[in-house]
């Protein structure tokens, strides 16, 4: 290509610079021909040949220079479900393999958690409303979404936490399954974090990172799992702490000062009520002392808490009207402290309408308060019978053999084993075996009357082997 430049003689500098903005081996002889050309005769133009690169320099700049266009703002037409795809990725806490020079590659393991790779947010968005129009209605699915992948996100944390704390796989699958509760607040105190000065350009990956390790999350897991408990059972105390995972440590510390061992330390925590945790030492030591002024020895406690834990849950004046229930009998200290180590249950495992009916109940057969606080003192278990299931239809049986109110009430007294027996597998039997040898109904009631423990006795180890060996 040539172009024909005027070129005085006097100018011989302007045109040494502009030969110095593209030089080429094959025109190096070319321009210094054109040299001595216009040496020798200046009037004439000079003819240069110039390579595409040159020439488009060249036009460049001797062209008006025009403004820059203004960056149009990133804002793209997105369908609804690539753009749930895109929100997924960004919020991920794990990325998806991209080839090599992908626009999105990054890592989680960056400084910032791999979110200076990930696609903005705002170009996923137009005026606030989605692609189709919905306005209110998509922004509020994109947030439920958003709240959906964070908990995805922590629950990985959570993983990768215990990975490193050399949980097995399983074991940490199971586990987080079952703390929706503490990944909630997680997120909620990681979003809190956002306010502090030391946290405000950090990622929300880093800030949940930052809320599990200042928990004790994992030392806790380790420490519960050494004291034989069960994932399930660790699962619902996390749940139960409400984020306050120090007051597990704690009430399980305090218990094992009760003398509550092995297992039944896992069983406490599990069965003393929603709000255990949210009470503390003091109160539960206020508790202890009381029952032991009372009668119950500090040695049995640790066996009463473990079969009873719900007793920990009442309040101190729930537990001073349910030893006023038993005292009021006629019990003294010595009688109730061994009623209660007998049977825990017996004290604070039913509600106090259900033991006020079973006193009730326990009296229509004659028997005054003080015969029913003996007949309690020496057999609990009473309080563990169901009215309707369990004593009405052994009163209507023993009616039909016959037996008065005052037969029962004689039996109760001599041998009140005989209201927890179960009527149609250990009363039922023994009944039909004496009137298959020829006993009338009339007479196996008055026999009962006369000796209760019959009832108790072991039908083919006992009753059957000596009525065979008369017969022999």
């Amino acid at each position: 290509m040539l172009l024909h430049l005027p070129f005085p003689s006097n100018s011989a500098t302007s045109f040494r610079l502009f030969s110095c903005l593209h030089r080429s081996p094959e025109n190096a002889s070319a321009g210094a021909a054109a040299a001595a050309a216009g040496n020798s005769s200046p009037d004439h133009p000079v003819l240069r040949t110039h390579n595409s690169k040159s020439t488009s320099l060249l036009r460049r700049h001797l062209s008006p220079q025009a403004p820059e266009p203004s960056p149009i703002p990133n804002q793209l037409d997105i369908p609804p479900q690539d753009r749930i795809e895109l929100l997924e990725t960004s919020l991920s806490a794990k990325r998806r393999p991209q080839f090599p020079g992908s626009i999105y590659a990054g890592s989680p393991s960056d400084a910032d958690g791999g979110a200076s790779s990930r696609p903005p947010l705002r170009t996923l968005f137009r005026d606030g409303t989605d692609g189709d129009g919905g306005g209110d209605v998509g922004d509020e699915e994109m947030i439920v979404r958003a709240i959906e992948i964070r908990r995805k996100v922590t629950a990985e944390i959570l993983k990768e936490a215990m990975r490193k704390g050399k949980f097995g796989i399983t074991y940490i699958d199971n586990l987080v399954e079952r703390v929706p509760a503490f990944i909630d607040w997680v997120m909620i105190e990681a979003a809190a974090m956002k306010r502090l000065p030391e946290f405000v350009e950090s990622s929300f990956n880093v800030r949940a990172k930052a809320v599990v390790q200042d928990s004790n999350f994992v030392p806790l897991i380790r420490w519960l799992k050494h004291n034989s408990l069960s994932y399930p059972q660790i699962g619902k105390l996390i749940c139960m702490s409400r984020g306050n995972l120090e007051s597990i440590r704690q009430f399980a510390e305090w218990l094992k000062s009760t003398n509550v061992k092995g297992r039944f330390v896992g069983v406490a925590l599990m069965k003393a009520g929603d709000n255990i945790l949210e009470r503390g030492t003091d109160e539960l030591d206020e508790m202890v002392q009381y029952l032991e002024d009372n009668g119950v020895r500090r040695e049995w406690m640790g066996y009463v808490v473990s079969r009873s834990p719900q007793l920990l849950s009442y309040s101190m004046e729930e537990v001073k009207s349910r030893v006023a229930f038993y005292l009021d009998m006629g019990m003294n200290e010595n009688d109730f402290g061994t009623m209660v180590f007998d049977y825990p249950k017996a004290l604070g495992h039913f509600t106090m309408e259900e033991m006020n009916q079973k006193v009730h109940y326990l009296k229509e057969f004659g028997l005054n308060i003080e015969e029913v606080g003996k007949l309690l003192a020496f057999k609990p278990q009473l309080m563990s019978c169901s009215i309707d299931d369990r004593w009405k239809p052994l009163v209507k049986y023993l009616y039909y053999l016959g037996i008065s109110r005052d037969g029962m009430r004689r039996m109760l007294v001599i041998k009140p084993m005989i209201s927890c027996l179960d009527l149609e597998k250990v009363i039922a039997p023994k009944v039909l075996f004496f009137r298959d040898i020829g006993i009338r109904d009339d007479a196996i009631g008055k026999m009962l009357v006369k000796f209760p423990p019959l009832l108790t006795y072991s039908l083919y180890k006992k009753i059957r082997p000596v009525v065979c060996s008369f017969y022999s």
